[in-house]
């Protein structure tokens, strides 16, 4: 079996929420879980009744002295509890929503759950702050909860669904998006020895497809014992959320690049009539006013954006950088890579963004995989090694130093 171990680079600082939720769910589960699993469940208990009594009434046919027996067998009181407190689709609350997240059904669902939360939760957690990656593993936990009530059979509407995997699999949607050339160490269990450097990417989508799309298209989701239908849904949404703040924050870069002062007055300017042409920014520059064409050249249409060489709007965007203005230089980098997705410059684009990440956003993990674009998109000398350069500083970070990679 492979098993995932860890992932490189990460960012700096302590992912305090990610180790509050870590610290939260083995601690549901030493204090409440472990000591309800060793009490039988209570016959006399009301809780206890009241299920008996719904499963006679559910099944007026049978005798209820053996569906008891058949309910009460091996039955503990936390199985109790999981039916109080896990989420059933056929019972849904918004209480049941939140409290499922935290509860498991053993030392293997909870070290699993917990193994690729301390793994891929601090990369996700950097990016969306730690008020934001709270709401976020909350949201598509629920979301995934929902997806799974969705999709499971009405038969199975009263069985319990627990377990932080459905907020975990939110988590693995963003990572997919923000950080797909990230490396997983992946061993071969029980060969601890043996570890093998794989692209995020590919263990995700492994993890989607094969370990729950395709179950969950050849068996359904009743009676497999795993909630593929939460682990989809919560995933879907992690991406989805993804996509939504890129296409936020680039409208917010654009609105800074738009919003930026002369350089020399310190004032902001009119916004330039469209329809100017490439010649206008060509023209600013020339007369030394960068942020005149800047302005000038985001009011272009696509077409006439196409014009400007790309080394042109680099410059611009280097500008930015320089004057402390990241999420503008960022919107400029960006811009022309949306309208030069082939041919030269690329490599001076990706470059560009990769140090305004990583030196204007300190953003070291979501800058590597900028930095690796670039030295796969041909580039040249100059570019290679400044490249190089800002991978060696991210390698510097690491409490464990990454492999020095051969790029060509």
């Amino acid at each position: 079996m492979l098993l995932p171990i860890g992932d490189e680079p990460n960012p700096h600082g302590v992912p305090w929420v990610n180790y509050a939720l870590l610290t939260i769910n083995i601690g549901v589960f030493v204090v409440v879980t472990l000591p309800l699993m060793l009490r039988p469940a209570d016959p006399s208990d009301p809780l206890t009744q009241a299920y008996l009594r719904a499963l006679i009434d559910a099944n007026p046919q049978g005798d209820p002295r053996e569906i008891a027996y058949h309910f009460l067998r091996g039955r503990t009181a936390y199985d109790m509890l999981l039916l109080q407190w896990g989420y059933r689709p056929g019972a849904p609350s918004v209480l049941t929503l939140l409290t499922s997240m935290f509860l498991h059904g053993g030392w293997a669902h909870l070290l699993g759950n917990m193994l690729f939360l301390w793994i891929y939760g601090d990369n996700v957690e950097h990016a969306l702050g730690r008020p934001g990656y709270l709401t976020a593993y909350l949201l598509t936990g629920a979301i995934a909860a929902l997806s799974y009530g969705v999709l499971v059979p009405a038969a199975d509407g009263q069985i319990p669904m627990v377990g932080a995997s459905g907020a975990i699999s939110g988590v693995l949607g963003f990572y997919f998006i923000w950080f797909p050339r990230n490396r997983v160490r992946l061993v071969l269990f029980p060969l601890l020895f043996l570890v093998w450097k794989v692209q995020a990417r590919l263990v995700l989508g492994f993890f989607v497809i094969v370990d729950n799309l395709l179950p969950f298209l050849l068996r359904g989701q009743g009676g497999s014992g795993v909630a593929h239908g939460a682990h989809i849904g919560g995933f879907v949404a992690g991406v989805t959320g993804a996509l939504v703040l890129n296409r936020w924050h680039r409208h917010r870069c654009r609105q800074s690049a738009l919003a930026c002062g002369d350089e020399e007055t310190g004032e902001s300017l009119p916004r330039p009539v469209p329809g100017a042409g490439a010649e206008e920014v060509i023209r600013q520059i020339d007369a030394a006013r960068p942020a005149r064409a800047i302005r000038a050249y985001l009011a272009l249409s696509t077409l006439d954006r196409q014009r400007v060489p790309v080394e042109v709007v680099a410059q611009l965007a280097d500008w930015l950088a320089s004057s402390g203005q990241p999420d503008a230089a960022l919107a400029l980098y960006r811009q022309a890579q949306d309208d030069h997705p082939r041919g030269p410059g690329l490599d001076r684009l990706f470059l560009g963004i990769g140090l305004v990440l990583l030196h204007g956003k300190g953003r070291p993990t979501a800058a590597y995989q900028y930095l690796l674009d670039a030295l796969d998109a041909s580039p040249s000398t100059q570019v290679a090694a400044a490249a190089r350069e800002a991978l060696a500083s991210i390698d510097r970070m690491q409490k464990l130093r990454m492999e020095p990679r051969d790029h060509k």
